[in-house]
């Protein structure tokens, strides 16, 4: 039995040393984003809690722990996730344009994108002392970019459609 692996980028894509630099550093920045995506709603959790505790100390540390970790590891590993995944998109446009798999990928990145940004806005609000969710709420939320992640992984590798 004779089993063929199919390539969907072109032989030249594959062979150029670029591609595989770039697809390197797309998978370094968005395992650093998704990193800090995983952690931060735990870093959530922890904060309600304190909260709660009436841990005016426990709650400022946090707010410090989750304002360094959304501004010096999750936003910049999503732009460089970002670039180096347009870059990839650039160097084989025309195979991407004719790739269903690829517009749901973009949904769920968009999406992702927005999640991002919804941190950001729990972050403000336990900085205001205007937060009003518990910990299971955060736990819940925190399942989101799991789930994405999942999508994302598989449309990326299997290339369903």
């Amino acid at each position: 039995m004779d089993i063929t692996i199919r390539h969907d980028l072109t032989d030249a894509i594959e062979d150029e040393p670029m591609y595989a630099w770039v697809l390197a550093l797309h998978i370094i920045s968005f395992t650093g984003w998704f990193a800090a995506l995983f952690y931060l709603p735990r870093l959530f959790i922890y904060h309600a809690h304190a909260l709660r505790q009436n841990d005016g100390q426990g709650s400022t540390r946090f707010q410090v722990m989750e304002r360094k970790l959304y501004a010096a590891i999750m936003t910049p590993a999503m732009i460089l996730t970002l670039i180096f995944g347009i870059w990839l998109l650039a160097l084989d446009f025309q195979y991407y344009l004719t790739a269903g798999w690829f517009y749901v990928k973009a949904v769920l990145v968009v999406l992702l994108i927005g999640f991002h940004h919804i941190c950001k806005a729990h972050m403000k609000r336990f900085a205001a002392g205007t937060n009003r969710r518990g910990g299971g709420y955060y736990r819940v939320f925190g399942v989101i970019p799991a789930i994405l992640l999942m999508a994302i992984v598989i449309l990326s590798v299997v290339k369903p459609f």
